[in-house]
């Protein structure tokens, strides 16, 4: 399992191995429905908004905009959330300590632009 969990550590998902018991695995995703109450994003799109007026350069965005940059924004944080949990257990530990967020941004290429924000 350990060689597993190094596999996916590089990639940003964990994998499971596959094996007999295969066809137990997570059902996929569901399509967003139109009920009433149901959320498309987990952050709060005012919030969202907000920022986007903080920036001066910005002078017109739309509902749609506000809605990708809120998707885009948790999948961000889910990609670095999970890496960072492959270096925890790859400390044997469940609790994402800051040294394992420094360790995912070093490992993975593509959070090199973080380097150093965490200082």
């Amino acid at each position: 399992m350990a060689a597993a969990a190094a596999a996916a550590a590089g990639s940003g998902t964990p994998r499971e191995e596959e094996g007999p018991g295969a066809e137990a695995a997570a059902p996929p995703p569901q399509a967003p429905t139109s009920a009433p109450g149901a959320r498309l994003s987990r952050l709060p799109l005012a919030r969202v908004k907000a920022l986007v007026k903080a920036d001066p350069d910005v002078t017109l965005a739309g509902q749609e905009a506000i809605f990708i940059l809120a998707r885009a924004a948790e999948l961000f944080v889910e990609t670095i959330a999970k890496d960072a949990y492959c270096c925890a257990q790859q400390g044997k530990r469940k609790t994402l300590q800051r040294r394992d967020l420094d360790n995912a941004i070093e490992a993975v290429d593509e959070f090199a632009f973080l380097e150093g924000t965490l200082d």
